[in-house]
């Protein structure tokens, strides 16, 4: 499962990490955020050790979704030494994300 992300934990989650992170950016109401949910929740069983996986809950948590940007959700950010590597908006298919993540590595 990803981890919950929430904005009192983002700064060392994510941007601290020294492991590439996949923050999912999603609220519950999202039909397209629902589809994305059991992708990275896969791609985070297979990334176990070897990336951070997590999701951020925008109803609950604004702060950082606001100053990335984050418009239209799902939208799914990689970090890499906490600088954005890779940005996709929408819902895409697995492969999509695990390039992402193994061109982070």
């Amino acid at each position: 499962m990803a981890l919950e992300i929430t904005d009192a934990t983002f700064d060392e989650v994510v941007l601290k990490s020294d492991k590439p992170v996949v923050v999912d950016f999603w609220a519950a109401w999202c039909g397209p955020c629902r589809m994305v949910g059991p992708i990275i929740d896969e791609v985070s069983n297979e990334y176990e050790g070897k990336a951070v996986v997590g999701k951020v809950d925008v109803d609950a948590n604004q702060e950082f979704a606001a100053k990335y940007g984050v418009r239209n959700i799902p939208t799914v950010l990689v970090f890499k030494g906490g600088e954005i590597v890779s940005r996709q908006v929408g819902v895409s298919p697995k492969k999509v994300y695990t390039d992402a993540i193994d061109a982070a590595l």
